[in-house]
């Protein structure tokens, strides 16, 4: 139910011609994981689990995750991805944005204490708004404005999306 990934899966769709007349209905969904994924895993049993609740009276559901994974070679050793996975009632298409790391304050702690990064940024002073995710979010925050968080999201949808555009390509 976040605006910013309703809006970015809305305004995406509009981009492809076989999807340009979907109606985008907001659903919340459980991902059934620990509100911060910590884990590559994590994160995309989340978005698949978002998008299997969703899954009513339709031909395709997403669903949106967010979280850390463990990258080798980074000063924090996480970085954070977005993953879509649109669901088809019997089938997953993922797709995953591009990464980048958060401060080593938000991501000591998010990993160490538990937080979620909105409230990571603010516990670490980067923000007053305890709700940085739903706005410009956090790497809105940290490109200066350059990336808001709808564009960043968009990414991982038009990756989810490549499977279905090109069905022939993934059959097994």
């Amino acid at each position: 139910t976040n605006p910013v990934k309703v809006d970015a899966v809305r305004e995406v769709m509009k981009e492809y011609d076989f999807l340009s007349d979907a109606d985008v209905l907001s659903v919340k969904a459980d991902s059934k994981i620990p509100e911060q994924p910590k884990s590559m895993e994590e994160t995309i049993r989340g978005a698949k689990n978002r998008a299997e609740s969703a899954f009513h009276d339709c031909d395709y559901s997403v669903g949106m995750e967010s979280g850390l994974m463990q990258v080798p070679h980074t000063k924090t050793g996480h970085m954070n991805i977005d993953v879509c996975a649109i669901y088809d009632g019997k089938n997953f298409h993922i797709g995953i944005g591009p990464g980048f790391e958060y401060p080593s304050e938000v991501t000591r702690l998010s990993v160490d204490k538990g937080l979620d990064i909105d409230h990571a940024f603010f516990e670490a002073g980067l923000t007053k708004n305890e709700d940085i995710g739903s706005f410009e979010g956090a790497i809105g925050y940290l490109t200066k404005g350059r990336i808001p968080r709808k564009e960043y999201t968009k990414l991982a949808v038009r990756m989810a999306i490549i499977h279905l555009e090109n069905p022939h390509l993934f059959e097994s």
